[in-house]
């Protein structure tokens, strides 16, 4: 931890408050989309986001429960009922922790931007299809019918009302966070006017203490690892890609570089706790990661700070959170929704490469479909082949004489492990001169392939006693090779920074 001055007490104190206040409309919306208590979303915001935040890979980043494994619940808790969910989420920290031993964690570099863009879209557009259900009621045969007349006109006007409130306060003040304002504006309005709509104390009464240990009441049997194994896998598979591309978000904001398979690691720790404790599991949240970074807290205390003001919220405020009308948690969402999707990429449409434009849909289009981790699975592997098919043949090369004389290769394209084969028919050490530089300032080296093919050409080119010159090199480069290191010249205004994919750096 960093020391501990006032300026970053105060800035992580703050920011960890604000960041709380923000994910208790959020939590309960979440836990309500899942078909689960609101103390059970509470509880996993505040366990995922201590554990996270004390061991994970990424400082500054928030976790909680979140909307993308929320909609992936709710099947098996109407099926099944919320014990084996709990067992579920313990297995999904199993199978997280795993992915962290196998250190699988670096491959979250590879995922490319038209993937990342359907996955938000597609993120966005779940949330909001699940919004649907709380406009049904149960009715005296027992199904659930829409709401008509009042109670659905009702509902509307308050989720418009919060909507506006979030979206027109901060043209005024950011003192308080806008979707808080909106949904205290609108439970206020309820209580004064004594409208007649549903609150969160309708559905279940969310007071409680401190999450007690309670094993899951499951059977230990073969019949209940068939039902919650498929379930766990694509909540693991669901969580670790949306915390990762959040950490890799995080990351490009900060100019830092996180540990994808520590962060793994403690996601997976944080949902054995969580399902132990009687709590929903969750993952990185992309908005609240947000809000805590640009407040200046990209340390571990603003997320364990966030934890222990939700702990206190839910001491000593459930009266107050039963009273919140579910029509201002479902504005709250519809506008999650809208500042989740990425509008900007209709405007990509003519002006990008047709597969690029194809994977955005394909991810959006499945997630809708299936689930998130099955889009964005077949999103990477697709634009994985497209980028395969297009860049192998395109690693190039011109070759000049240089004032004093030596053979200067400029290379040109993409190295990585499709490349490589090419690369290394591009040069030959025997008939070079005795001084070689190779320079990659139009080259982009993405993966250890790539790395152990230049090591292996600088040894070539050592045993044919000539003497080699690497230029231009990202810094991950140059920590990577092992053969090639003394000839690495480092020019620190020119040269590159990208990231490569690898164990050693992840």
């Amino acid at each position: 931890m960093p020391t501990l001055s006032p300026q970053y007490l105060k800035s992580n104190l703050l920011s960890g408050l604000t960041v709380a206040l923000a994910m208790v409309p959020e939590a309960i919306a979440f836990a309500l989309v899942a078909h689960v208590s609101p103390l059970t979303g509470l509880y996993a915001a505040f366990m995922v986001s201590l554990i996270t935040s004390a061991i994970g890979g990424r400082p500054g980043m928030i976790s909680g429960a979140t909307g993308a494994l929320a909609v992936v619940m709710v099947a098996l808790v109407v099926s099944h009922g919320v014990e084996y969910l709990f067992a579920t989420v313990v297995l999904m920290g199993v199978l997280q922790l795993l992915f962290a031993a196998a250190r699988l964690g670096k491959f979250i570099r590879m995922v490319p931007y038209p993937v990342m863009l359907g996955f938000v879209n597609g993120l966005a557009m779940v949330i909001f299809m699940a919004q649907f259900g709380h406009f049904k009621v149960t009715g005296r045969d027992g199904a659930q019918h829409w709401m008509v007349g009042a109670p659905l006109y009702t509902m509307l006007a308050l989720a418009a009302l919060t909507m506006a409130v979030i979206y027109l306060l901060p043209r005024v003040t950011r003192a308080i966070p806008s979707t808080l304002a909106g949904i205290l504006l609108v439970s206020v309005l309820v209580a004064t006017l004594g409208i007649d709509t549903r609150t969160v104390g309708d559905l279940a009464s969310i007071k409680g203490g401190l999450p007690v240990f309670h094993l899951p009441d499951v059977p230990l049997d073969w019949a209940t690892l068939r039902i919650i194994f498929p379930y766990a896998l694509v909540l693991a598979a669901v969580g670790l890609i949306e915390s990762l591309l959040t950490l890799t978000l995080i990351d490009d904001i900060t100019d830092t570089r996180g540990q994808p398979n520590r962060e793994s690691m403690a996601q997976g720790v944080a949902n054995v706790v969580t399902g132990l404790f009687g709590g929903m599991g969750g993952c990185a949240m992309i908005g609240q990661s947000m809000i805590n970074v640009n407040n200046g807290a990209t340390g571990r205390l603003s997320g364990i700070a966030t934890a222990v003001f939700l702990l206190s919220f839910i001491l000593f405020a459930s009266e107050w959170i039963e009273r919140i009308p579910l029509a201002a948690l479902i504005g709250v969402m519809f506008v999650v929704c809208q500042k989740t999707f990425a509008w900007g990429s209709f405007r990509l449409f003519g002006k990008v490469p047709r597969a690029d434009i194809a994977v955005g849909l394909l991810v959006a289009v499945l997630t809708l479909i299936f689930d998130l981790a099955i889009a964005v699975v077949a999103g990477v592997i697709v634009s994985a082949l497209a980028f395969a098919w297009e860049h192998a043949k395109r690693i190039g090369v011109s070759i000049h004489v240089n004032p004093q004389g030596a053979r200067v290769y400029a290379l040109e394209g993409t190295l990585f492990f499709a490349s490589v084969a090419q690369f290394n028919q591009l040069f030959a050490p025997k008939d070079d001169p005795q001084e070689v530089v190779i320079d990659f300032a139009r080259a982009r080296v993405v993966d250890h392939s790539a790395i152990q093919a230049i090591d292996a050409l600088a040894l070539r080119y050592r045993q044919a006693g000539k003497h080699l010159h690497l230029r231009h090199l990202s810094p991950d480069c140059r920590e990577l090779l092992e053969n090639a290191r003394d000839m690495i010249e480092v020019n620190l205004a020119e040269d590159p920074r990208y990231r490569i994919a690898d164990d050693k750096l992840a």
